[in-house]
């Protein structure tokens, strides 16, 4: 396990009634109701807001990784992210698909990309080895 020798930044939220209740950020730039997925009820669910987290980080890393090479991802990059809950012998595990989309770029650069991201990707090292992940470049 890393531990972190210097801290960037630091995300707070606070959390009442599980996947029922409400979640706040410490700064109110998040503040958002909870429900269970695959519910009718208002709102939105833990799986939601981990699949948009692992997007935005994942353009990110992308976008790094494009940097090294002298490289600007198109302006249109897109990561489409499914989580997915799910049971196998009676216990909750997720899993994930990673669709990424690089408009105009060479299929095989764009493969690279994607490769060096999710091994840099502070999500997918989070995940890495925890759930099943499937990466797909369109």
């Amino acid at each position: 396990m890393t531990k972190i020798e210097k801290v960037l930044y630091t995300g707070k939220t606070h959390t009442t009634g599980g996947r029922d209740g409400f979640a706040r950020s410490d700064d109110a730039q998040l503040d958002v109701k909870l429900s269970p997925p695959g519910t009718a009820k208002p709102g939105t669910n833990p799986e939601q807001l981990f699949a948009a987290g692992w997007s935005a980080c994942f353009i990110g890393a992308m976008g790094h990784a494009a940097g090294k090479r002298k490289l600007r991802l198109p302006t249109d990059t897109a990561v489409d992210a499914e989580v997915d809950l799910g049971t196998t012998d009676n216990a909750y595990f997720l899993q994930a698909r990673l669709n990424v989309s690089l408009p105009g770029l060479d299929k095989e650069l764009a493969r690279q990309l994607v490769e060096e991201a999710h091994q840099t990707c502070p999500y997918s090292k989070a995940t890495r080895g925890n759930i099943y992940v499937e990466l797909n470049v369109a």
